[in-house]
């Protein structure tokens, strides 16, 4: 349905879990500290737990994540879907490294948000748009990934769910089609974000995302280096959930740690609160400031798109080198 069904249909009170965890390549490991996190937010008296970014595997050399891509109805996959049903939970699995239906000739996959249900079903499967070439910080996604084309939105018990992942969260036109085209309360923005760019920018992106949008985002992270022995690639943690006033509701102790941090939400009460106060979506402009698909603004953006690739694949071959 659309944005009034949506709103019409707002739960009430909800205990929602978020977790973090240090991922490794090692496949089996990564899914018993899943399981651990499930078993936890289960016993909590959560619904749904928030998983972050690389969730199931995080490589540490080139060609390692290519190499353990998997379809969604593969035999990783099922045993998420498994753990979905043995705990009673909605899952949100960050980031899984997806096999394409057709084999790219490059070799790339996608990078792919999955939301299960507690029967282990399928509800939505989200692959990332927005991918992350920054050679500063010796990540350049588009080696490895291809980006998806379309926004996902899935209907849960504690509200309509917004779907993204990590760097998506710099373009807030994403987040506000998620809310104020599609109707989605709660953002879910799981992640593997840099150190760097953590420390400057993380919770600041998270709290304007969940303030200009009216909407809850809960932020699952990696945390702490995944490897000693490759790339050493280390990310930043602080994973939270922040209610739609911007406030953060709920963090872990350790912000580098593995665990889980617990809020109870409330999408109908809290928003309608809110959007009596304030009614942004009553008060925004679209026609003035709305699409600009197909436009002179999207033509030139392509144009600086390939002469930023050109750049991002020198500064590869310089990394590489």
């Amino acid at each position: 349905g659309g944005v009034a069904a949506a709103r019409a249909a707002r739960p009430g009170a909800s205990r929602v879990a978020v977790g973090q965890m240090t991922a490794t390549n090692d496949a089996e490991a990564n899914f018993a500290t899943c399981s651990d996190l499930a078993a936890r937010a289960a016993a909590a008296g959560a619904s749904l737990l928030c998983l972050p970014e690389c969730f199931a595997f995080i490589g540490a050399r080139s060609g390692e994540a290519q190499a353990m891509a998997e379809p969604l109805d593969g035999p990783l996959m099922s045993r998420y879907a498994e753990l979905a049903r043995s705990t009673g939970l909605w899952l949100s699995l960050g980031g899984f490294q997806e096999a394409p239906t057709k084999p790219d000739p490059e070799g790339r996959i996608y990078n792919t948000h999955v939301v299960l249900s507690p029967d282990g079903g399928t509800r939505g499967a989200y692959r990332k748009i927005h991918l992350f070439d920054a050679p500063f910080v010796s990540l350049v996604e588009s080696k490895q990934a291809l980006p998806g084309e379309e926004l996902v939105a899935v209907d849960s018990p504690v509200g309509r769910l917004g779907l993204s992942v990590c760097y998506d969260v710099r373009f807030p036109e994403l987040y506000q089609a998620l809310k104020f085209g599609m109707g989605c309360d709660v953002l879910l923005v799981p992640a593997a974000f840099t150190v760097p760019t953590g420390q400057a920018h993380w919770e600041l992106l998270l709290r304007a995302r969940a303030v200009e949008n009216q909407a809850y985002v809960i932020a699952a992270a990696q945390a702490g280096m995944h490897n000693e022995d490759g790339n050493r690639r280390t990310s930043y943690g602080h994973a939270m959930i922040i209610d739609p006033w911007g406030e953060v509701v709920a963090k872990l102790d350790d912000p580098v740690g593995t665990g889980i941090a617990v809020a109870d939400i409330d999408v109908a009460g809290r928003l309608e609160e809110l959007e009596q106060k304030m009614p942004l979506a009553v008060h925004r402009k679209y026609d003035i400031y709305g699409g600009v698909s197909g436009s002179e603004k999207a033509r030139e953006a392509a144009a600086m798109l390939d002469a930023y690739k050109n750049n991002v694949d020198q500064a590869t071959l310089e990394l590489n080198g």
